[in-house]
C-alpha cells in the first residue's frame, strides 16, 4: 500500500518565511496550502489539510486564536498544530498548550528538525486514525458474532504492535538525528539504552520501568539539536558562555519532549532534563540532589559518562575501560549515585560485553 499523501497549511504574514517553510515542506514530500493570516488559515482547515505550520503572531487572527478556532471542532489527534516562535517565557508556553498547541519549532527554524518533527506527528496522527478505525470496526464486530470480535482483537492487537513498534522507530530516529549533530553514532544511542537496561534490571526496578528505560535513555542528548553547531562540534575546550549555552541542552531536551502521554517519552523527558544533575547536587540545571534525581537519569548518567570515555572522538582516543571504571568509582557519592555505581561495577562484565558487540562499528 502507497504511502499516504499529507497536505500541510502553512500560515504566516511574512511572505519570505512563508516561502522558505513551503519550500521545506514540499521538499520533505507534503502538499502545501498557504494562508496570510489566521483568517485565511481558520478558512483552509476545510480543504483537507492534515497538519498546520502556524507563525505565533500574526495579523487579525494569531496563532494561539487559530489553535483555539481549531480546537472548537476538531481534536489534536485529528488535526495537529505546530507553532513556530521565538517565544521562550514558561507563560507563553502554557498560553499555548492551553490553546491546543501539539508542538512547537523554535525560530530560526532547522530543516531537519522541522522534518522529524513533523514527521513524528504525522505518524501519531495516521496510528489514531487506524487505532480508531480499527475501534469502530471491533464494535460493528461484536454486534455481529463472537467468532469475528475473536478475530477483531487479534488484529487490534497486532495494529497496536505495529503502532508501537513504529513510535519507538521513530523516538530512535529523533534521537539519532540528536548524536548526528554530535557526530556520534547510532550505536552509542543503543549501547545507552542497553546499558541502562542492565543496571535498571540488576537494581530489580519493575520490569515495566526496565522496558521503558532501554528506549527512554537514548532520548539524554535529544537536546543537541538546539545547540549551535559552532559550539557542539568545537575541538578545544569550551569558554564560560559556550559552556552556558552547552548546557542549555537539558532544558531544550526537556521542553522537545514535554507534554507526551507516551510513558517512554515521559521517562525520556526526565532524563533529558536531569541526566546532569550531580548527586551531591552541584549539576546542572536545577542543582538537585540525591533521590531527587530521577533514578533513571541517575542510572544514565553512570552509564554515558562510561561509554562516552570508552569510545573514540575526533579529538582524542577513547580512555581504558580500566581507567574509566576508576574515575566513576572516585565519583561516587560526588557525582553519581553510590547504590548505581556499586551495581555497575557487578554488572561491569555484561556492559563490556555488550561493548565488545559494537568494536569496528
Amino acid at each position: 500500500m502507497s504511502e499516504p499523501k499529507y497536505t500541510i497549511l502553512v500560515a504566516d504574514d511574512d511572505e519570505m518565511i512563508r516561502t522558505l517553510h513551503s519550500e521545506f515542506v514540499r521538499g520533505f514530500g507534503y502538499d502545501v496550502e498557504l494562508a496570510v493570516d489566521g483568517i485565511e488559515a481558520i478558512a483552509k482547515i476545510g480543504l483537507g489539510v492534515d497538519l498546520v505550520l502556524t507563525d505565533a503572531h500574526m495579523p487579525n487572527l494569531d496563532g494561539f486564536e487559530v489553535a483555539r478556532r481549531i480546537r472548537q471542532t476538531r481534536s489534536a489527534d485529528e488535526l495537529p498544530i505546530v507553532m513556530v516562535t521565538s517565544l521562550e517565557a514558561r507563560e507563553d508556553r502554557l498560553r499555548a498548550y492551553e490553546s491546543g498547541i501539539n508542538d512547537f519549532i523554535n525560530k530560526p527554524v532547522d530543516h531537519t528538525e522541522l522534518r522529524l518533527r513533523l514527521k513524528w506527528l504525522l505518524e501519531l496522527k495516521t496510528a489514531q486514525e487506524e487505532l480508531r478505525r480499527a475501534k469502530e470496526g471491533l464494535e460493528g464486530t461484536v454486534a455481529r458474532r463472537t467468532k469475528d470480535l475473536r478475530h477483531a482483537l487479534e488484529e487490534v492487537t497486532r495494529a497496536q504492535r505495529e503502532i508501537q513498534a513504529g513510535h519507538l522507530d521513530t523516538i530512535r530516529r529523533l534521537t539519532l538525528a540528536a548524536e548526528y549533530k554530535d557526530h556520534d553514532t547510532a550505536g552509542h544511542i543503543e549501547r545507552i539504552g542497553r546499558y541502562s537496561q542492565v543496571v535498571g534490571m540488576a537494581m530489580h526496578l519493575q520490569p515495566g520501568t526496565v522496558d521503558l528505560l532501554l528506549h527512554a535513555a537514548p532520548m539524554h542528548d535529544v537536546g543537541k539539536l538546539g545547540i549551535p553547531d559552532s559550539i557542539l562540534l568545537k575541538p578545544g575546550p569550551l569558554d564560560e558562555e559556550e559552556r552556558a549555552i552547552m548546557n542549555t541542552h537539558t532544558t531544550i531536551g526537556g521542553q522537545i519532549l514535554a507534554g507526551s502521554t507516551s510513558p517512554v517519552i515521559q521517562m525520556g523527558e526526565r532524563v533529558a532534563l536531569t541526566h546532569h544533575e550531580r548527586w551531591n547536587g552541584e549539576g546542572y540545571p536545577h542543582r538537585i540532589a540525591k533521590e531527587e534525581i530521577p533514578i533513571e537519569a541517575r542510572i544514565c548518567s553512570v552509564v554515558d559518562f562510561f561509554d562516552a570515555l570508552t569510545m573514540d572522538r575526533p579529538y582524542r582516543k577513547a580512555v581504558p575501560n580500566d581507567e574509566v571504571v576508576k574515575m566513576i568509582a572516585s565519583e561516587s557519592g560526588t557525582s553519581f549515585d553510590p547504590s548505581v555505581v556499586e551495581i555497575f561495577m557487578d554488572v561491569r562484565e555484561e556492559i563490556e560485553e555488550i561493548q565488545r558487540e559494537y568494536v569496528g562499528s
